[in-house]
This record gives C-alpha cells, sequence and structure tokens, in this order.
C-alpha cells in the first residue's frame, strides 16, 4: 500500500489553519478545553513538518511500511479532529457579543442553552487529544524513520512547478498512430460486405480482441468515425465487467431517440424505470423504422423507410452479457452492424460462433512506437520538441511491448522530467527508467505489466497531483468529465491550496493541464476558446487509481465497473454510480456520519433513508438524479456545512426556503433543471461565489432577483433573465388612504422589477451570462447599461447577454461610453444589426459570439483587426428567424448577395462558426483567414460556401445538420464535401446529425 503523503498533509495543514481560526474567535468552552486546542494544534503543526519532508523525499516517503501505517494514523485522526471543529463553529454559533445589562442577559441563556453541546464537544476535544498524543507517541515508539535530509530548498525533482499555460487548442487529440493498417484491412467489412448484408438481411458482428491498453476501443472509434455517416443511425454503448442489460439498453434507447425526426424528451419519460422488455420493444421501433420528410412542390410527403444501424459495444468481459445484449437485438429488413471490444477470446470466439467475424489487434509496430513517443513527449509541451535520434529509446519501446497506453504514460513522464529538470539528459532518463523497469516487468509485457508501469508513473506524481489524479475515481468508467466541474470540486474539497502568490484557481488549472500532459488523462473535447472542455480516464488507469482510493479510504466507490471490497474504515467520499436494491443495502450498512463529499449519479433512491447521517456533508453533486424530490431537497438545505451543491439536470422545479441555511455554500448549480426563481432567503449566502442556472440553448433562465445581487462574493452568476418596469401590475392605481393586498403585490413587484440596479454591488464578478431581457422600457436599457458598465470596470472578464429582440443592444449597449475594454469574452446576441462602434477597442478579446444578423462583409473588415481573437460565432436562434430574416435579406444585398471573408486580418483567428436555420451564401477571397482550423456550420438550410480552397490553414470542416433537413440542403452538404476535398491539405470533413425538437 503506497498512502498519498498529499492526502495526510493536505488534511493537517488545513485543520491547522482550523484550530487557529477556533483559537482566534474565542467560544466559551467548558474549562482547559482551549489548553487542549493548543496541545492538538502545537501536536499536528509538527505532523505536518514531518509530513512536509516526506514530500521532499524521491518516491513521496512512501516505502517504508511502517511509516505508511502512521500517515494513515495522522491521516484518519486529523479528518476527524477537523470533522469536531466544523461541529464546534455550528453548534455553537450565534454567541452574543458587546457589554451592557441586556448583552449579559443573553450571554447567561446562551451559557445555559449551550451547556450540553459544550460539555459534548469538551469529552470529543479531550478523546481526540489523547489520539493525537497517542500518534505521536507512536511514530518514535515503533520506530518510524525519519525522511532522508533534502536542503535545497525544492520539493523534490517531481514537483508541480509554475509553468506557462498551454496555447489555446481547437484539435486537442492526435490522430491515433499505428492503426491505418487496422482500418485499411478492416474498410472491406463495412463496404463491400455491406452488399452483401442487404440481400440477406442479416445482422452482422465484427469483435475486436486484444488486451487492455493495446487501442481497442481507438480503433473500434476510428472505425465508427470514418463509416458511420453511411448508416442511418448509429450508438455507441459500454458494457464492462459489471454488466447490467437495463442499463446498455436504456442507453441505447435513449441515443437513437435523439436521431429520431421530431422525437420528444417526453415520450421517454419515466424510462428508468422501465423493464428489460419494454426497453426492448423500445429499441426494436426504433431500429426498423424511421420517417422521411421529402418535399415536392406542392407538399411534404411522409415516408416510412427501414433502418440501417451501427452500434459500437465497447468492453464486453463475459459470454452471457455478449449472449444476451445479441439477443436483445432486433433483426429489419436492411439488417444492423455490431461492432464490439473484448479483452477475452471466449468472448469473441462466441461471437464467431454466431456468424461473426474477429479481428486480433496487434500491439504497435517499433516504427509506429518511436512515433507515437516522439509525437507524445513533443505536444506534451508546446516549447519542448524531440528532433535528435534517441539512442535508449529502443529498449523503452520493448518495456512498453507496442502498447499505446504504456508508450504515452512514459512519454508524458519522461517530458515532464525534461520541463522540470531542463539540463537533465534524455537518453540518461531513459536508461534510468529502463533498469527500474526491467527488474520489475521483465521481457513480455502483459497486462499485469501495464498495471506496473502505470504505478511507476504515479509514484513519480508530486502529491498534489497524486490526491487530484486519485479524486477523477468519484467518476464512472466512460464518462466526460468536466474540466470546470473538476477543478470546482477540487477546490471545494482543500485538495488544491494557493501558492507562491497565485490564486486557487491558476493553481488547479495547472494540476489539470499536468495531469493532461502526463497522458494521465485524455482532451475529449475543447471549448471555443481553445481551453480543454472535457476529459477522459483511460480505462486501465481508472480501474488504477479506483483501487488505489480504495485501498488508502480516499474515494468509496459504489456500483461501480470494478468489483471494490466493503471500507473497512470510516467513509470520508462517497461515490454512488448505481442506486439499485443491491447497492441500496451497501450504503445503509456504511458509516456515514463522517462523510465529507457524496456523490450520485442518475438515480438518489440509495440515500433515501440516509439523509440524516450526512451532517458534516460538504460537498453534494447530484447531477442527473432525475428521482430527486422537493421532500429530500428540503433536508438537504438542512446539512448546514455543505460547500457544494449541484442539482444540474435534475427534475426539481422549485428551491426550498431553507437554502438561505446554507451559510457556507460556495458553488450552487441549478443548470438544466426547472427552477426560475429562487426564495428571498438566498441572500443569506455570502459565500457563494459561482450561481450557474438556465439553460442556454432553449433560453430557458433564473430570474435575477434583488437576494441574488445582495451576494457581493459572486464571481461567475450565468443564466439568468431580467425582467424590466413595464409589467402592467405596477402601473395599477392605489386606493386612497387604504392598502390592500394587491397594493403590496405591486409594490413587491416594482421592488423585483428594479432588482438589477442592485447589480453594482457585485464587483468580484468575472462571469456574467444573462439569457433573456422582458418588459424593458429605455429607463430600464439605461439602468442595465450603467450596471455593465460599472462591472466591467472592476473584474468582469467574461460577458454574455441576448436582448431577446427587446432592442437593448442596437440602442443602448451600441452607444456605451464606457465600453467593457478589459473582457475576454463577448456575446453579443438577438436584435444587433452592426456591431458596437466601440468593439475594435477590445484589444484582449480572445472569444466572440455574435447575432447573425450583425453579419456583413464591412463587419468582418473591423473585427479583423481584433489582434487576440481566436474564435468567432454568428448565430441565430430559431425562434428568432421570422423578426430577423429581413436584416439578413437586407445585409446579403448590401454585399451583393453573399457575405465575403475579406482577405488580410484574423491573425490569431482559429474557429468560425455559423448556427442558424438558414445561411447566406459565404464567399473566403484569397488571403482570408490564413491561421482559420476549423469551420463549422449548423442549419436547416444553407445557400451555398464557396472559396474553401483559399483557407490555408483549414483541418477539419464540421457540417450540423437538421434531422428536417430537405432535399437541396443535402444537396450543399454533398457539395461542400467535394470542395473540401479538392483541398490540398485536405482538411478533415465531419457531417452530424441534430434534432431540433429534442
Amino acid at each position: 500500500m503506497d498512502l498519498v503523503v498529499g492526502a495526510s498533509n493536505d488534511a493537517v495543514k488545513s485543520l491547522v489553519n482550523k484550530l487557529g481560526s477556533l483559537l482566534a474567535q474565542e467560544y466559551t468552552l467548558i474549562g482547559g478545553v482551549s489548553d487542549d486546542i493548543q496541545y492538538i494544534n502545537d501536536e499536528l503543526a509538527s505532523m505536518q513538518a514531518f509530513l512536509n519532508r516526506l514530500k521532499r523525499e524521491p518516491g513521496g516517503g512512501g516505502r517504508n511500511e511502517q511509516r505508511q501505517d502512521w500517515m494513515k494514523q495522522v491521516r484518519e485522526v486529523a479528518y476527524d479532529i477537523e470533522d469536531c471543529i466544523d461541529n464546534v463553529g455550528h453548534r455553537l454559533r450565534g454567541e452574543p457579543r458587546g457589554s451592557g445589562w441586556l448583552v449579559s442577559l443573553e450571554k447567561a441563556w446562551y451559557l445555559l442553552a449551550t451547556l450540553y453541546a459544550r460539555h459534548n464537544i469538551a469529552t470529543d476535544i479531550g478523546n481526540l487529544k489523547a489520539r493525537a498524543q497517542h500518534v505521536g507517541e507512536r511514530r518514535t515508539r515503533y520506530g518510524v524513520e525519519n525522511p532522508a535530509e533534502v536542503d535545497d530548498g525544492s520539493d523534490g525533482g517531481n514537483a508541480l512547478r509554475d509553468r506557462p499555460a498551454p496555447p489555446p487548442q481547437l484539435i486537442g487529440t492526435m490522430e491515433p498512430v499505428g492503426i491505418e493498417d487496422a482500418v485499411t484491412e478492416l474498410e472491406p467489412w463495412f463496404t463491400v460486405a455491406t452488399s452483401q448484408q442487404h440481400a440477406q438481411h442479416q445482422t452482422r458482428f465484427l469483435a475486436i480482441v486484444g488486451f487492455g491498453g493495446l487501442g481497442k476501443t481507438t480503433l473500434a472509434m476510428a472505425l465508427y468515425r470514418k463509416f458511420g455517416h453511411e448508416f442511418d443511425c448509429r450508438a455507441t454503448v459500454l458494457a464492462s465487467q459489471k454488466f447490467h442489460l437495463r442499463r446498455v439498453l436504456r442507453s441505447l434507447v435513449t441515443k437513437f431517440h435523439e436521431q429520431q425526426s421530431g422525437a420528444s424528451k417526453n415520450d421517454l419519460d419515466g424510462i428508468e424505470e422501465w423493464g428489460e422488455e419494454m426497453l426492448k420493444k423500445k429499441l426494436a421501433d426504433q431500429l426498423k423504422f424511421k420517417s422521411i420528410l421529402i418535399y415536392c412542390i406542392y407538399y411534404y410527403v411522409l415516408t416510412i423507410v427501414c433502418n440501417r444501424y451501427l452500434i459500437l459495444i465497447d468492453d464486453i468481459w463475459s459470454v452471457s452479457a455478449w449472449d444476451n445484449l445479441r439477443d436483445s437485438l432486433p433483426e429489419n429488413k436492411k439488417g444492423g452492424t455490431v461492432v464490439l471490444t473484448t479483452r477475452f477470446k471466449s468472448v469473441s470466439e462466441a461471437c464467431r460462433r454466431h456468424n461473426g467475424d474477429v479481428y486480433e489487434h496487434k500491439p504497435l509496430s517499433e516504427g509506429s512506437s518511436n512515433k507515437l513517443f516522439h509525437e507524445t513527449i513533443s505536444s506534451a509541451s508546446y516549447d519542448l520538441c524531440v528532433t535528435r535520434p534517441v539512442n535508449k529509446l529502443v529498449n523503452i519501446m520493448k518495456i512498453c511491448g507496442g502498447l499505446p497506453l504504456a508508450v504515452v504514460v512514459v512519454a508524458g513522464l519522461m517530458a515532464s522530467k525534461l520541463k522540470s529538470e531542463p539540463n537533465s539528459d534524455l537518453d540518461a532518463l531513459l536508461e534510468k527508467l529502463n533498469q527500474e523497469l526491467s527488474a520489475v516487468l521483465g521481457n513480455n509485457l502483459t497486462t499485469e505489466g501495464v498495471t506496473q508501469i502505470l504505478n511507476y508513473c504515479y509514484k513519480n506524481l508530486p502529491p498534489d497531483l497524486k490526491t487530484c489524479l486519485l479524486y477523477m475515481s468519484m467518476f464512472p468508467k466512460g464518462s466526460l468529465i468536466s474540466r470546470k466541474r473538476l477543478i470546482r470540486r477540487w477546490i471545494t474539497e482543500g485538495l488544491i491550496t494557493e501558492k507562491h502568490g497565485r490564486t486557487v484557481e491558476e493553481i488547479a488549472e495547472d494540476c489539470f493541464n499536468e495531469l493532461i500532459s502526463r497522458n494521465l488523462i485524455r482532451v475529449v473535447n475543447n471549448s471555443s476558446n481553445g481551453k480543454v472542455k472535457s476529459c477522459l480516464v483511460h480505462d486501465m488507469v481508472l480501474e488504477y487509481i479506483v483501487a488505489k482510493s480504495s485501498d488508502e479510504n480516499f474515494i468509496t466507490v459504489v456500483g461501480g465497473h470494478w468489483q471494490t471490497p466493503f471500507p473497512s474504515y470510516k467513509v470520508r467520499r462517497l461515490s454512488i454510480h448505481r442506486s439499485d436494491q443491491q447497492e441500496k443495502e451497501i450504503v445503509e450498512r456504511m458509516k456515514l456520519s463522517h462523510v465529507r463529499s457524496l456523490t450520485a449519479l442518475e438515480s438518489f433512491r440509495a440515500l433515501h433513508s440516509t439523509m440524516h447521517k450526512l451532517q458534516i456533508l460538504q460537498v453534494l453533486d447530484v447531477e442527473g438524479c432525475k428521482d430527486l424530490s422537493l421532500n429530500q431537497l428540503k433536508k438537504i438545505c438542512n446539512l448546514h456545512q455543505l460547500k457544494h451543491l449541484s442539482l444540474r439536470h435534475t427534475g426539481i422545479e422549485e428551491i426550498p426556503s431553507n437554502i438561505g441555511r446554507l451559510e457556507y455554500l460556495e458553488v450552487f448549480d441549478v443548470r438544466d433543471t426547472n427552477v426560475r426563481k429562487l426564495p428571498a432567503s438566498v441572500e443569506r449566502l455570502q459565500r457563494m461565489t459561482h450561481l450557474l442556472a438556465g439553460n442556454k440553448s432553449k433560453r430557458r433562465a433564473l430570474k435575477l432577483t434583488e437576494g441574488i445581487t445582495k451576494i457581493t462574493a459572486l464571481q461567475t452568476l450565468s443564466g439568468v433573465e431580467i425582467h424590466g418596469s413595464s409589467g402592467g401590475a405596477a402601473k395599477r392605481r392605489p386606493t386612497v388612504g387604504k392598502t390592500t393586498s394587491a397594493q403590496t403585490a405591486n409594490t413587491n413587484l416594482a421592488k423585483e422589477q428594479h432588482s438589477f440596479a442592485g447589480m453594482e454591488n457585485l464587483t468580484n464578478l468575472k462571469k456574467l451570462t444573462i439569457y433573456r431581457l422582458v418588459c424593458f422600457t429605455d429607463s430600464d436599457n439605461e439602468l442595465l447599461l450603467s450596471a455593465i458598465e460599472h462591472l466591467s470596470s472592476c473584474s468582469l472578464k467574461f460577458f454574455f447577454i441576448d436582448d431577446n429582440f427587446c432592442g437593448f443592444l442596437d440602442s443602448s449597449l451600441n452607444a456605451s461610453e464606457a465600453p467593457p475594454e478589459h473582457l475576454q469574452t463577448l456575446g453579443l446576441c438577438g436584435k444587433l444589426s452592426q456591431v458596437p462602434k466601440w468593439i475594435d477597442r477590445l484589444h484582449n478579446l480572445e472569444k466572440l459570439t455574435l447575432s447573425l444578423t450583425s453579419l456583413t462583409t464591412s463587419t468582418l473588415v473591423v473585427l479583423g483587426e481584433l489582434p487576440e481573437l481566436f474564435s468567432l460565432t454568428f448565430t441565430l436562434d430559431s425562434e428568432q428567424n421570422t423578426s430577423a430574416l429581413k436584416i439578413l435579406l437586407r445585409n446579403a444585398m448590401e454585399s451583393e448577395g453573399s457575405i465575403f471573408m475579406p482577405a488580410g486580418g484574423f491573425k490569431k483567428l482559429k474557429l468560425l462558426r455559423f448556427m442558424a436555420p438558414v445561411l447566406p451564401p459565404l464567399s473566403f477571397l484569397e488571403g482570408a483567414m490564413s491561421e482559420l482550423q476549423s469551420l463549422e456550420l449548423r442549419f436547416v438550410m444553407t445557400e451555398g460556401l464557396y472559396g474553401l480552397e483559399n483557407l490555408i490553414s483549414l483541418r477539419q470542416v464540421v457540417l450540423t445538420v437538421s434531422s428536417q433537413v430537405l432535399e437541396g440542403a443535402k444537396a450543399k452538404v454533398s457539395q461542400i464535401k467535394e470542395l473540401a476535398r479538392m483541398i490540398p491539405n485536405e482538411p478533415r470533413v465531419v457531417v452530424e446529425e441534430y434534432n431540433e425538437s429534442s
């Protein structure tokens, strides 16, 4: 067991700070307790100094078995003391302060009322003092060795250094290396053999087999992307070790439903409760038929045709799981195509027995391994490039055995060492690595050998990074992990601390980027600003850190993809991946009174009877739990120590008034829910820094109230709508001499309608997104403009607003005399007939989103002069299409019927997007947008795209087409694809489909 020194040290460090704060607050405690607290504080400070020395020792100080056990004891007693201290702050709050006879009476009553609580606290602290004393003595008694002295003043060679952030990029993942031959070999299976399938009306199966880390999923996904567009519908699904047929079927039904024309999410209400037979029937209906709208001259014709489908099933572990899945898939007249990946030959042979084909995936060749190593080590840092031959690479590549996972994590480790030790030699580092790994692995690399390589790379992580990596075992296998969500949780959990004058957010970003550069997590999507949007943990890496977290009692996973033992210690962090009866019973048997962090996925069912045990809970993430009820939410609002509460994608419609009790709450996420307004008590949440609400794609928003504008600590306020003063109720005449309930309502309404005047109090705000303006007058426009100008002069870096075609953008914001010159991101949607006059002054602007109504050739000339512009998007909501059509037509006529992208300018622009129901003709002149890498179009109908050959740096074209697209638009798509093939650098063309109604 290799205990995390970082976790032990962080626990003690956090606690020492809290103990100092507790002593400073001078709570009225039972006599002698303050002395006990001071003793505990001094003892823990000594332990922290010892742990800091362990952190600086090569290997992190985890090699001595007695030392490991002692560190575990330190961490556990530190957590218990912290639980007690946090409870003191809650149970003894509200002590009267001041002087005078009235305060003296209040103090006397307070002492009497809290006598029992103070007595219990004194007992607990006395016991914890004894435990701390025994832990300190135990180190000497059992001969726990002191670490070797490190007197260079550093944190060791593996310390996380301050490094510049990686440059923004759009296409963050490299093209897979070494699978070209496999794709070519399997191409006939998807093309030539398909015509035979049509004649025989059979479902065809292909099993890709090979042990873990070989790249089976990478190959399968490459095939899926290359040939998937030839099928009417397609979906991927994860099977895994703990196979659950209902979950797999539910995932398939949901994904195919999203691809159906005219489908509504309401059609799948209650799908979590559907049985296997109902899911199989629904899947059969989806895969047998689809409806197509064919446009004739005077009418539409609804045609029903058979579906031709492609399904990728990843990571099947048993023959029984495969048999159950195969029997659940329907036959149809066109047949289906199913690709599966597995580690086990028994599964592939079962596939072969049912007339399936088997492809045994091979390791990378020596040349491909070398190429992958060099690409990885160069991409790990934008200022590091290996150009000369590496003499010692041959031995390392033999150890890696041609396994892509082994190659990339070793390359990531070498890149990190080269960055932290600039004068080191790569050959010397590889030779040392070769000696250390050879002794453990031998000549033939197996699955266990890959685990040994991962263990070696893990041990070479700085302690802080170990903790951050282990935290990712919270999330289930195959799930996309949002960078922002992960970083917020790291910070709230106290895993990240300020260093060297840098903020916790900056340190957290460094940790995230370092894990990516070491290839322990993989980038999946990049945001339009070039930063990582979401990441994924490789299956074998996740399996390793789940086992490590369980061994060290860092995170307890219930219902995950791998079997983990029942926890033998108090549970500190709990992640529930499934909430069936078995998982519910496991949770009920656990010691939950010390749980500080809880994540529940899909369902809240396993926690119904255990909520009362979670009294010191600080992080609660129930994202996606559709069965969360208002009554359960009221209980959650009694968890007074909560710092992070995510209700995203739940079905809640209302927030209870007792939300105000969560006085420590820092992050509150109600995005993609039906919550439209927060209770007045929200103004008591004075520690809240991030309030996330609304649904951007549907422009559903949270009403901005006076209470929200009083939360002055806010740094992020996202997804709000602002109501103006033109509501009819506020204009009614009051009855003279008499106050009625209607008058009171009118007064409250008027107060709410001008609540946004208090926005000027939010001087810490860094991000503000406004999804709608409602009932706005000229005076409201002036008030809002004044607030925006004030916030822009403070901390605001990100600003987005949709004026809902009320005229605010054209009439007020355009005329601003104090524009937001320091913005890095700006979004202006709604009625915008021209870009603001001051936009050329935004020299720091990196990301810009504008209403399509502002698109003219002259607009593009102005925007081309913005020096830092990385991403440019023109968008128009389908609901606004009617009112915007005249403006779009006028703009096109002014440019002789087409929008021309001028030559020159846009020196840093990498991404250009157009998203609207109808796109005007777009023409790129020679010399236009020389750095553009990605062009994305989303539409129902487009009038054409010309001059693609002039985009000399273009790497990809993404066409996202409505499922209701007409035949004429399909012809345009084919035309664009042909044009892209003629470009010398051959950009990748991706065609996707979206369903507006779902």
